[in-house]
């Protein structure tokens, strides 16, 4: 058995080694802690021909079968022991937060926390579709057609299979892919850089309780591999940057996981119980690492907005890396070390713009960006902005980072937090 595990692409449930590898390295060290094989476009629509094989697999079950399989796959990610690559090595869930933690810079206790959402969604899939749905009868799907509440409807697929263009920065997204098996469609996922461990797992994890292989395309590929998936699947999600998504923003088959640019804003009938809410704010910063697109990127107030920055700064200041073990870690590493480098850049360069002040400066006790142990890590960092045309007051990163800032009123402008 190969000492390093050597991750395959799934060519529709077959495992492929490619001469193509891409070494995943642990994010402080360097070491090498897998090989993944990576295949170009070509091999992508090669495989597309055949996707219509994996739909008919999953037509052999009914909805709520693959409900059920759906749940024991969560139990199976959760708590279960599976093929990890295909060298004989398998994987226990404390080795998969392990080696999630060591390539992603997540510590522990966020993995733990990404895999229970993931398990809460597959054990919970009949909560899940009845949302969706607005509470459609499943067995209608089963059948193509039914009636319901009084009128006859009609269901048909109108896509192939669902396309899937993955982040490396929160494995608790790969959650909004999970639905699509129970609703009979294959999946052709393209997986983060440095995270394909968590696809990776779900897949081994859909298999072991009996969802036919087929259903599945893992696919480490370039950027012209990842524009064939969304190109050919007929409806696909994308996660990336501003840049990335802009490219799909018209394009209503390809569903877009940007920045998130959520918002606090706090109305004049709250204001004076600012205090109350300050837990609340720290959270939206920084649960997660400020890794989450629903991480707060501003804190928009009618007034206060100094008081609250720094009542915000001193809480998240003096926080700073730690192990990756400790239960209480609140900070992730950086796998790209030039991502911290540009996110520190970016802020230093906002500040030198006069109407923006780092209040967690004088809580912090060093630098921004720092190295723990090999790691690269962003310290918080609050700003207070005095305007929305601020360099600042528009910018959102992968780190607690957060913007407060004053709210601009008729003929008035107030201040807003950012973060």
């Amino acid at each position: 058995m190969s000492s390093v595990p050597h991750i395959p692409v799934i060519r529709l449930g077959r495992n492929y080694e490619s001469l193509d590898k891409l070494e995943i390295k642990n994010h402080s060290t360097g070491e090498v802690i897998a090989t993944v094989s990576s295949v170009n476009a070509g091999i992508i629509r090669k495989d597309f021909k055949k996707i219509g094989e994996g739909r008919a697999a999953l037509k052999k079950f009914t909805v709520k079968q693959l409900m059920d399989l759906s749940a024991k796959a969560g139990d199976l990610f959760l708590n279960g022991t599976l093929p990890f690559g295909d060298k004989g090595h398998t994987q226990t869930p404390q080795q998969y937060i392990e080696t999630l933690s060591l390539t992603s810079g997540l510590p522990h206790v966020m993995v733990k926390r990404n895999m229970t959402k993931i398990h809460y969604a597959l054990t919970h899939l009949d909560v899940i579709l009845n949302g969706l749905s607005r509470g459609l009868d499943m067995s209608i799907l089963d059948s193509g057609t039914g009636e319901q509440f009084g009128t006859k409807l009609s269901f048909f697929p109108t896509a192939a299979a669902l396309g899937l263009v993955m982040p490396s920065n929160s494995p608790a997204v790969n959650s909004l892919w999970l639905p699509a098996i129970a609703l009979k469609t294959p999946v052709v996922i393209k997986p983060g850089k440095e995270e394909p461990w968590t696809p990776y797992r779900l897949i081994q994890a859909f298999m072991a309780a009996g969802v036919p292989g087929e259903a599945f395309g893992f696919y480490p590929t370039d950027h012209e591999g990842a524009g064939e998936i969304l190109k050919t699947c007929g409806r696909a999600l994308i996660f990336g940057d501003k840049n990335t998504t802009a490219q799909y923003a018209n394009n209503p088959a390809i569903q877009l996981h940007g920045p998130g640019w959520s918002k606090i804003i706090v109305g004049e009938d709250c204001i004076e119980n600012w205090r109350d809410y300050i837990d609340v704010m720290v959270g939206a910063i920084s649960d997660n690492g400020g890794r989450s697109c629903i991480n707060a990127s501003a804190i928009v107030v009618p007034k206060y907005a100094a008081e609250i920055a720094d009542a915000i700064a001193q809480k998240l200041g003096p926080v700073k890396p730690t192990k990756p073990d400790d239960e209480k870690a609140r900070l992730s590493g950086f796998a790209n070390v030039k991502m911290a480098d540009f996110i520190d850049a970016q802020i230093e360069d906002g500040l030198k713009t006069p109407g923006a002040t780092d209040v967690t400066a004088k809580y912090r006790d060093g630098s921004r960006k720092v190295v723990f142990e090999g790691g690269t890590y962003m310290r918080p960092t609050v700003v207070l902005c005095d305007s929305f045309q601020h360099p600042l007051a528009n910018k959102e990163f992968l780190c607690p980072y957060d913007r407060l800032q004053p709210r601009r009123q008729r003929h008035h402008e107030g201040p807003e937090v950012h973060r």
